[in-house]
């Protein structure tokens, strides 16, 4: 995970840096012989409290870290659901709910800073799940504001203030620099208030294959790639809701959860592959805390990484790290040519 001090000088050189992105996978002076593979798997909503003990553990079994980009309201419980309001929408509605209770938000809260303490990366994924398509500016401002008030002030609105780490004011105030947009949809307002929170990295675009982060003003920008799958090697979003969708039109068909498995990951091994031996540009996956199909998503996430994160040359990371590397990456070709 990026620390507070090396975000910061980062964060100037930034656009600078990754302006010529998509270049650099084919730049002579680091060469693919030099550089790692690497694999970004990120979990979208992070709430239900048993998906967090089993992502923990397949990154240990693994070797893998992961980023977890957190929706807010998850901190609430639903009878405090007044205390939030989106914008442009009613006080009190989220498109996907509230945590139950206190208990289980205190569950949550631990579970995040475990993870935290494990070397994964907690970031944004606002907090009510709302379209900001068309937000402004300032409206995600706002959210943003909510969302980093609601995990500052987690431990003591769950009734449960002398439990807080002593280390989790900072965390929340240094570490959370990441974001992806609900429903991958950003809007023009929303680097500019990215760029305000003090947020390093976005991962809300779509990219037509695996492709390196581009730079807009101070925030790098990263892309789900599209992949070849099934029989027909159409391209879908490396993520698991899009394959959900593209295997049974976004209904449970538990009966096919084998072939389901097997077609996705057939679909990572082949996107690794033409990565892996050729321009080694980061493979980025999306999932989310949800296990459709009867599991057959995480299951094949669980098999691609167990075969995959112990090879030669390949590093399984959190996208503050992958950032911190490819910036480094970036500087020593800069200091090479």
């Amino acid at each position: 995970m990026l620390s507070s001090f090396s975000s910061r000088i980062f964060l100037l050189p930034l656009a600078a840096l990754l302006a010529a992105g998509p270049a650099l996978a084919k730049d002579d002076a680091i060469g693919t012989a030099k550089r790692k593979q690497l694999i970004i798997v990120s979990f979208d909503g992070a709430h239900d409290n048993l998906l967090w003990e089993k992502s923990r553990a397949m990154a240990k079994r693994t070797g893998a870290h992961f980023t977890y980009f957190l929706s807010c309201t998850f901190l609430f419980p639903k009878d405090e659901r007044a205390k939030y309001q989106a914008p442009h929408e009613k006080r009190g509605r989220s498109n996907v709910g509230f945590s139950q209770d206190k208990d289980e938000t205190i569950l949550r809260l631990g579970e995040i800073w475990l993870a935290k303490l494990e070397g994964h990366d907690i970031g944004s994924h606002a907090c009510g799940h709302f379209d900001g398509g068309k937000w402004s500016a300032e409206d995600w401002k706002a959210e943003f504001a909510f969302f980093r008030d609601s995990l500052r002030n987690g431990w003591q609105n769950a009734g449960v203030g002398e439990r807080e780490p002593a280390d989790w004011q900072r965390f929340v105030s240094e570490d959370i620099k990441g974001f992806r947009a609900p429903y991958l949809s950003a809007g023009s307002g929303l680097v500019k208030a990215l760029e305000a929170e003090g947020f390093t990295y976005d991962a809300s675009l779509v990219t037509k294959g695996p492709a390196m982060p581009v730079a807009s003003g101070e925030i790098a920008r990263f892309g789900l790639p599209l992949v070849p799958e099934g029989a027909s090697q159409r391209p879908v979003i490396a993520m698991d809701y899009n394959l959900y969708v593209r295997h049974s039109k976004g209904k449970e068909k538990p009966e096919k959860s084998a072939a389901f498995e097997e077609s996705t990951l057939k679909a990572y091994r082949d996107a690794f592959a033409g990565q892996y031996d050729g321009e080694r540009i980061p493979l980025q996956l999306g999932f989310h805390f949800v296990e459709m199909n009867a599991g057959a998503y995480w299951r094949a996430l669980d098999r691609f990484l167990t075969e995959t994160c112990g090879k030669a040359d390949v590093a399984c990371v959190s996208y503050a790290e992958a950032l911190d590397i490819l910036v480094k990456e970036k500087r020593a070709a800069g200091a090479a040519l």
